[in-house]
């Protein structure tokens, strides 16, 4: 499988994830459209499933650099596809924030005027965040959600390091060259419903250095300014970029130092269906 296929895999992929999570994080602020976090998260799961089942053949369904980079730690992905991924994953994200704000606009700019909020004012983090994530969670009640930049970080990295775990346990048939189970997406997907539920009060739960950060970039070029990059709080790097890669660096570890020779599997390079062809 070459790799201008494994690009449009993952740019395929990563804009359905991006444009069903960020869009439904939109018409939640936007029209009240859902009455809680469960279903937001449920719209978020079933983006995840979908953009899985679009892309798994074509790239093997990455869509998060985190997964990708944990993929080459821990012996599943050749280094050299490395970089196509992050890119397709990036630039998918950042078109679906695109679109995004097309199908969006009229109605941010409506809310914005309507709460009296000026774009680029720290007011504006709360449309900033349908594009990218903030902490706390500009939703969640100012005397509750309290949370610091380092607390953060850490709770984006422990729950990017839950869904790699359960990927790699979900997955762990391709690592012996055989297809993985056809109702493995749906699994990811309640996975990511199941961490967004209970981590989003706190940091909007990224989980993703693309999903965030290619929106952001797409708020921060149509007039958020520093509200969306670097942020009222700073942290974006630290937190929903780095975090999340550190996360899943962690998981990789773990699964292949430990889980993987507990369950005696081999050490292969899983090349996204060649193997399973020979």
């Amino acid at each position: 499988m070459g790799l201008a296929t494994n690009f449009v895999g993952e740019l395929l992929g990563t804009f359905i994830l991006v444009f069903f999570g960020c869009g439904v994080a939109a018409s939640s602020t936007l029209f009240s459209a859902h009455t809680g976090l469960f279903q937001v998260a449920g719209v978020w799961g079933i983006g995840v499933t979908l953009a899985i089942y679009a892309s798994r053949h074509l790239s093997c369904a990455h869509l998060n650099p985190a997964v990708s980079l944990a993929m080459v730690v821990s012996g599943r992905m050749e280094p050299r596809k490395l970089p196509t991924y992050l890119a397709a994953q990036f630039l998918g994200a950042f078109i679906a924030g695109w679109v995004l704000l097309g199908v969006f606009g009229d109605s941010i700019a409506g809310f914005e005027a309507l709460h009296r909020i000026v774009r680029g004012s720290e007011d504006s983090i709360k449309t900033a965040s349908l594009f990218g994530e903030y902490f706390p969670n500009p939703t969640s009640p100012e005397t509750i959600a309290v949370i610091s930049k380092p607390m953060a970080a850490l709770v984006e990295a422990l729950g990017t390091f839950f869904l790699v775990t359960i990927i790699f346990f979900l997955t762990d048939d391709c690592n012996v060259g055989r297809p993985s189970s056809d109702i493995a997406p749906m699994f990811i997907g309640l996975t990511v419903m199941g961490i967004i539920s209970l981590l989003a009060p706190l940091t909007q739960a990224g989980l993703n250095p693309a999903r965030d950060f290619g929106p952001r970039l797409v708020a921060y070029l149509s007039g958020w300014g520093w509200v969306a990059i670097p942020g009222p709080r700073g942290g974006f790097f630290t937190v929903y970029i780095l975090g999340p890669l550190l996360g899943g660096t962690a998981a990789a570890v773990l699964f292949r130092g430990v889980f993987q020779r507990l369950m005696g599997r081999p050490r292969i390079v899983c090349t996204c269906g060649e193997d399973i062809k020979k």
